[in-house]
């Protein structure tokens, strides 16, 4: 039997030790910072650990144990501390987006067999969705600092629970289930040990700015792989303080009062900032290109480091002229997040560099990764579990590849037809496809990206267009994707249709022949 996950041996430190460690090293100094009425709120490394202790000792009391503990909220201090309080407790914490609507809710909160549902004022918990929980406790509103100041009293260092939160977790047990989007139709629970929550972070570092007197902020949700381990985890452990960005819509006021060192970003973030400094740049000619980028990022901004989808070198090269470094890495939840990370020296058209917690493969053109933050599997999936490893154990990216010499790594394209757009979301064609099925009018249909716009080539039934005098089948087929695009998820909106007078290439098999997939 494959042991996916950790089979190397390593062990990482559990977010406990991270935790006491860094309120002993850096006691009172500011790790957290956010903007709440207009003012900005600081919150220290020691403060974090003393509220974290006082939320695990808040659900060790409850007495059961490996609890799925749902948090549904975006980022905040609360959250933070909540999610450290379930992560310490020994529970499994199931981190969902406050976007999720109240019939994928149900379903998840389901198949993922979650206990206790944290939320806060961006999650819509309908009372339909509050009766599903009667076993625990009943759902819990976690906004603004009532209910957490309530659980710090009772709870406290100092208080007759003290010895509940002197508990060592397993670190090869699960310790958080992350859902995948979804591409296929069917959402994956991706199982991630703490020895690869924790282990992902512990790569030697390629960046050399992010020392201690660093300010990050962070600008994507932490219900993401990628933003739980880089933006908080990390960063928890070397001892930077992180700021918290509201909404999209606060970038540019929390850029002013914060004035990061560096931000991960997606390329779509990365594209809109960019420009707003154009725009300064061209409204204030006197300004010098480096004057233009700090009057938007603030004077020191050193790095933006992208992830979740294709950056285009132009973008880089753009950036450079600001003196912004911007470069991008590589990596997926199944693999505990980053498989690769940039430095200053990669080639622009590279995703980094593999870190030293990976070795890769190439078979048969698919870049395979072996690792000690490998997934434990998908929860309840174990036909996908094993299709995504071969049967020696390596995990399959499904990405296309090489990797140089001096461990660089190139995506060159992809095995299977997802559409990635530049804000990170994943489209399968397949499934916006399959939504003209009951249209008599669409005889064929291919779905791919096109300058990141979802487009589609539709060949009509001119058959029916006869029989139904429709005399314009473009004006009908537009008709149609108007309609459908009103219900859609902003990701599997048509903005581009083309409807064509000849059949679509097929293969000699008779399959329509797929355009190369943008990557």
């Amino acid at each position: 039997m494959i042991n996916y996950g950790n089979d190397s041996g390593y062990k990482a430190p559990s977010i406990r030790q991270i935790l006491d460690a860094s309120a002993a090293k850096y006691g009172d100094r500011t790790f957290i910072k956010f903007i709440e009425d207009g003012t900005v709120q600081e919150r220290s490394f020691r403060r974090l650990r003393q509220d974290s202790l006082a939320v695990c000792r808040f659900l060790r009391n409850l007495g059961k144990e490996k609890l799925h503990i749902a948090v549904a909220a975006k980022t905040s201090y609360e959250y933070i501390v909540f999610v450290t309080g379930i992560l310490t407790s020994g529970n499994v914490l199931v981190p969902f987006s406050p976007d999720t609507s109240e019939k994928e809710s149900l379903s998840l909160f389901k198949r993922a067999d979650i206990d206790i549902l944290f939320y806060d004022d961006a999650y819509n918990c309908t009372d339909r969705l509050k009766k599903q929980f009667d076993s625990v406790i009943s759902p819990m509103n976690i906004s603004g600092e009532g209910v957490l100041a309530s659980i710090t009293e009772k709870y406290s260092d100092s208080s007759v629970y003290a010895p509940l939160s002197d508990y060592k977790v397993n670190i090869d047990d699960c310790a958080v289930i992350i859902y995948t989007s979804g591409t296929t139709g069917t959402r994956k629970g991706v199982m991630l040990s703490m020895n690869a929550l924790v282990g992902n972070i512990m790569y030697d570092e390629y960046v050399d700015i992010l020392n201690e007197k660093a300010v990050v902020l962070s600008v994507l949700p932490m219900f993401h792989a990628y933003c739980l381990s880089g933006d908080y985890v990390r960063n928890l452990k070397d001892g930077l303080t992180v700021c918290l960005n509201g909404s999209m819509r606060d970038l540019p006021e929390s850029l002013k009062t914060f004035e990061p060192t560096v931000m991960r970003v997606v390329p779509m973030i990365a594209q809109t900032l960019l420009k707003l400094v154009k725009m300064k740049e061209n409204r204030h000619p006197e300004l010098t290109p480096r004057q233009a980028a700090e009057a938007v990022f603030g004077k020191n901004i050193k790095w933006l480091i992208s992830g979740a989808a294709y950056l285009d070198p132009s973008l880089v090269r753009e950036y450079d002229r600001f003196g912004i470094f911007l470069r991008q890495g590589y990596g997926m939840t199944e693999a505990g997040c980053r498989i690769s990370v940039p430095d200053a020296d990669c080639s622009l058209e590279s995703v980094g560099r593999v870190t030293n917690m990976f070795v890769t493969r190439i078979q048969g053109g698919e870049i395979q990764v072996k690792g000690p933050t490998l997934m434990m599997g998908y929860y309840k999936m174990p036909e996908e579990t094993k299709a995504s490893f071969t049967e020696d154990g390596w995990l399959r990216t499904g990405d296309i590849g090489e990797v140089s010499e001096s461990g660089e790594l190139f995506i060159t394209g992809r095995l299977k037809n997802l559409i990635i757009l530049s804000n990170g979301e994943n489209v399968s064609p397949e499934a916006i496809e399959k939504k003209f099925a009951d249209y008599d009018i669409v005889s064929e249909i291919l779905v791919y990206s096109e300058n990141d716009r979802i487009t589609a080539d539709i060949y009509p039934n001119f058959g029916y267009c006869s029989d139904n005098d429709i005399d314009d089948p473009k004006e009908f087929i537009t008709a149609i994707i108007k309609q459908m695009n009103e219900g859609a998820k902003p990701s599997h909106v048509i903005t581009q249709v083309r409807v064509v007078n000849e059949p679509l290439p097929r293969t000699q098999t008779g399959k329509i022949i797929r355009k190369q997939a943008e990557i």
